[in-house]
């Protein structure tokens, strides 16, 4: 059994903790069953489905922590997971940022769970990959892509009282679609919690449509350019600048929000008055757990209002050192945007280059978030509001914090998981100016 009910969980984690002869003792009890369907060069290359069920057990004596997980859960299964974090927790040296097990709290639920998406079946992963390989060897195109789903649940609990449970349903999708002499690629993904909402067919047609027109790309002038970014080729820069949120680092002064001669930024304007971001557990198109790992609940959090920083998030260690209230880390990132699509960005551009997407990005300044990584998949020269031709792909050295005060216009927010991303996020597709890129890249 690798799903549980609220019933069996509670029942199993309070049967843990009745076991420990810990100070304190927390429980965590997590499973899935996930699909998936891999294609590539026109045909399934693998499928299977992944079951299981793991639990986790901390417990603490004074300040030594010790942690063990295991995936039985009979009686000698659980008494031996115990015993086995105990006995880590007493050869553990004392942690000196140590918090204790936090008290009991109260969770509002969210709408995580989507039956339809739990309900999904070989059949339909097999349907995914025919409606995308069909119409590729139709156009003489190859197409690889992934499509994985799964149902879930987490619960959570402690010896303080506290416990939480909840189940939850996503989807993810990513193809791409090479032409037959390898010069053009193109690429779509798309990642959502109610697989109603996806439809394979259309979505292969933009993989399909930026393949064909990427094919024989022309060398641009590396140099600093108007771009229109879609959203997941910001979402990958964003999130690695979502780091330097963390108020212990910018309170040491290794973060872009650290203020020069000591504290941070917080109430201070970083970006344009256009930038506002939130996070919001409950939210209809990227709703989250409402605990993060630490248990504590999450609230809707603005985290920069018309440019200006309103939120760091402090540890439980960090907030009590400084004197804040902790709580819950964001789970999702919201950026409010417009209602124009990435289309009408290109539409109003006189000049400009169109991104498809961003990869293999690496911080280079973690105080200025100056980021390098390349483009792929599809990237284009604007004029006059058209798709002029496709140009070889660049590398680029670029700050998101630059690039948040040199917006010229934002679209309608579309739901991105970036791989880099710890959260969910609502990104809007962005036209800016002086984006740089540095030098050309031969890859596809």
């Amino acid at each position: 059994m690798t799903i549980f009910t609220e019933q069996e969980a509670k029942a199993l984690l309070d049967k843990v903790i009745k076991l420990s002869k810990a100070d304190e003792c927390t429980a965590t009890l997590e499973g899935a069953i996930d699909g998936n369907v891999r294609f590539a060069r026109n045909s399934v290359s693998t499928s299977g489905i992944v079951s299981n069920c793991d639990l986790a057990v901390q417990v603490a004596f004074g300040k030594r922590v010790g942690t063990a997980t295991i995936n039985k859960f009979d009686d000698a299964s659980l008494e031996r997971v115990v015993r086995r974090a105990e006995e880590l927790a007493r050869l553990a040296p004392e942690n000196p940022e140590f918090m204790p097990a936090i008290g009991k709290q109260a969770y509002t639920p969210t709408s995580t769970f989507v039956q339809t998406t739990a309900d999904i079946t070989p059949d339909y992963r097999a349907q995914v990959s025919a409606d995308c390989i069909a119409p590729c060897k139709k156009d003489k195109l190859t197409a690889a892509g992934f499509f994985s789903d799964g149902q879930r649940f987490s619960a959570i609990a402690n010896s303080k009282g506290n416990f939480g449970y909840q189940k939850y349903t996503v989807a993810d999708f990513t193809c791409t679609v090479r032409t037959d002499d390898g010069k053009g690629s193109g690429w779509v993904a798309r990642n959502v919690a109610d697989v109603k909402q996806f439809d394979a067919r259309s979505e292969i047609q933009i993989a399909i449509e930026k393949a064909k027109r990427s094919s024989e790309a022309k060398a641009l002038e590396p140099g600093k350019y108007t771009v229109v970014l879609e959203p997941a080729a910001s979402a990958g820069l964003i999130s690695f600048m979502m780091v330097g949120f963390d108020a212990r680092q910018a309170d040491e002064g290794r973060s872009f929000l650290t203020k020069k001669g000591g504290g941070n930024k917080v109430g201070e304007k970083v970006f344009d008055e256009r930038v506002t971001m939130y996070a919001d557990p409950a939210d209809a198109n990227a709703a989250v757990l409402p605990w993060d790992e630490d248990g504590l609940p999450r609230e809707r959090t603005p985290i920069v209002t018309k440019g200006v920083v309103d939120y760091l998030q402090y540890s439980r260690y960090w907030a009590k050192k400084q004197g804040k209230k902790s709580v819950g880390a964001v789970g999702n990132l919201i950026m409010v945007g417009g209602d124009k699509s990435t289309m009408d960005l290109v539409k109003s551009t006189k000049k400009g280059v169109l991104v498809t997407r961003t990869w293999y990005i690496r911080m280079v300044d973690p105080q200025t978030v100056l980021l390098t990584g390349l483009t792929r998949d599809g990237t284009f020269y604007i004029e006059n509001g058209e798709i002029k031709y496709p140009i070889k792909n660049f590398r680029f050295n670029e700050s998101p914090v630059i690039m948040l005060n040199n917006v010229e216009e934002f679209g309608k927010p579309v739901r991105v998981a970036d791989d880099e991303s710890p959260f969910i996020m609502m990104v809007p597709p962005m036209k800016l100016r002086e984006f740089t890129f540095t030098s050309l890249s031969d890859a596809v």
